[in-house]
This record gives structure tokens, sequence and C-alpha cells, in this order.
């Protein structure tokens, strides 16, 4: 057990570090480019009135960088149990190609979503939204600094995917890091605050399974819609959208025009 342990508690700091710069990173990289490209027309896509103020952010950073301390603590675990053969994360091509990495990597992200849909709705039930997510909903104009703005709670319910997922299936660790690097960019989108995305993720366009940011942005404002992370199905399946998405986001986006196809 003390071997374990000091196995455990050698990989802990690298990992919170890492996780750290991801957040860090990718918040910061969101805020540059909102500057960047603000009066060059992002200006008019601002999705609230209301613009949030540097104790929010202060809030959301500091919150922020108390998840990623639960997310080390689970991740180190997961080190320990891939060391010792619990589960299985692979390096190389020699157990499997290239094509596993990439089916893997898609069935992770289907497998999160329809886990951030179901526990992200549960968490809004009135006995259990105090105590889970409370703490993330106080971000009502929220900024790619609330990315990972959640309680103790809701930060082990979040981090408990991964392990759980690599239980069941084989990962590459290349896989594992791009999973890791598209969590928390579309994270830090959805919650900029600015619809940065094209017409062409917009209701009835080709990309339109994909949620924007405008799609999580009425998330915030109302709390009773818009679930998902990254895909509307299960929000469209289980009649959880807000029935204004469509609207607010082409008026936004693409007020001239015209929607052709069905949603």
């Amino acid at each position: 057990m003390s071997d374990l342990l000091k196995t455990y508690f050698s990989f802990l700091p690298g990992l919170w570090l890492a996780d750290v710069a991801r957040y860090l990173v990718a918040s910061a990289l969101m805020t540059a480019v909102l500057a960047a490209f603000w009066r060059a027309g992002l200006a008019a896509r601002k999705l609230q009135t209301r613009t949030a103020t540097a104790r929010d952010i202060r809030r959301e950073i500091l919150a922020s960088l108390r998840s990623s301390v639960i997310f080390s603590l689970l991740a180190a675990g997961i080190a320990v149990a891939a060391l010792n053969g619990w589960l299985t994360i692979y390096w190389g091509f020699g157990r499997a190609g290239p094509l596993y990495l990439v089916l893997s990597l898609t069935l992770m992200l289907v497998a999160h979503d329809t886990w951030f849909y179901w526990t992200h709705r549960a968490m809004h039930h009135p006995r259990l939204f105090a105590v889970f997510h409370r703490t993330h909903h106080l971000s009502r104009t929220p900024t790619p600094w609330a990315a990972y703005s959640f309680s103790v709670p809701e930060a082990i319910v979040q981090a408990a995917f991964v392990p759980l997922f690599l239980v069941l299936v084989p990962m590459h660790e290349v896989a594992i890091l791009l999973f890791l690097v598209i969590q928390i960019g579309r994270n830090v989108m959805g919650h900029c605050g600015t619809e940065i995305h094209p017409a062409a993720f917009g209701p009835g366009r080709w990309l339109s399974w994909n949620t924007t940011t405008t799609h999580h942005d009425l998330h915030h404002e109302t709390g009773r819609t818009n679930y998902g992370l990254y895909f509307r199905w299960w929000d469209k399946m289980m009649g959880t959208e807000h029935p204004d998405y469509r609207r607010k986001f082409e008026s936004i986006v693409a007020p001239r025009t015209p929607v052709v196809a069905a949603d």
C-alpha cells in the first residue's frame, strides 16, 4: 500500500500542473481572441447586455483552480491504475491501429456528451442544485474563465467520467490527450459570452448537430434548457432545447441569410 501511495503522489504534482496549464491556456487564449477581434465584428455578437465584472472573473478562476485539484486527484488514480494494469492506456500502434484511435476518441466524446447531459440535468433538480450546481450558475453572464467553475461535488461528478470510461474502453494516450484538449476547448467556447461559431452551426445547417455559444449561454440565462455539452442530440430528443434558440442564433450570426433546410 505504501508503494501505491508513493506512486500516486509522484504523479500528482505533474498532473495538477498539466490540468491548471490546460485551463489557463485555453481560457486566456479565448479571452485574447475576443479582445483581438472585438472591434472587427465580435462586439456585435455579444449575447447579453450585461458584462461580467472583475469580481465575477476572479470567482470563476478561483473555483476553476479548485476544480483542477479534484481533477488531478482522480487523474493520479488513473495513472496508478494504468500502471498496475487495472485499466488500459497504451502507447504506439502495436495494440491497435490509428483507426481504433479515431473510433475510440469519437466514442469517448459521444459517451461524455451523454454523461454530461444526464448528470447536468439531474443537478438542476431542486434537491441537488444548491449542493452540486449553484456555484457554476453564479456565472449568469459567463466568461471563458467559467469553464471549470464548479463546486467540489460537481467537480467530482465531472471528473468521474474519464476513469469510468477507461475501465470499459482501452485508450491510446494521444486519444486521451485529444479528448482533454477538445473538452476544455469546447468548454471555453461555450462560456465566452460571444457567438464565435459561423452560420454553418445554426439550426438547419450542416453542422447544426453541434452546440454553439448561444446554445449554452441560453442555459446560463434560464437554467431550464440546453443541457448538452458538445451536441444538440439529447436536448432535441428529450424536448429540453430552448424554444428561442434558432431565432436568437440567426439574429446574431446571419440575420439576413434565410435558412433553406429544415432542422
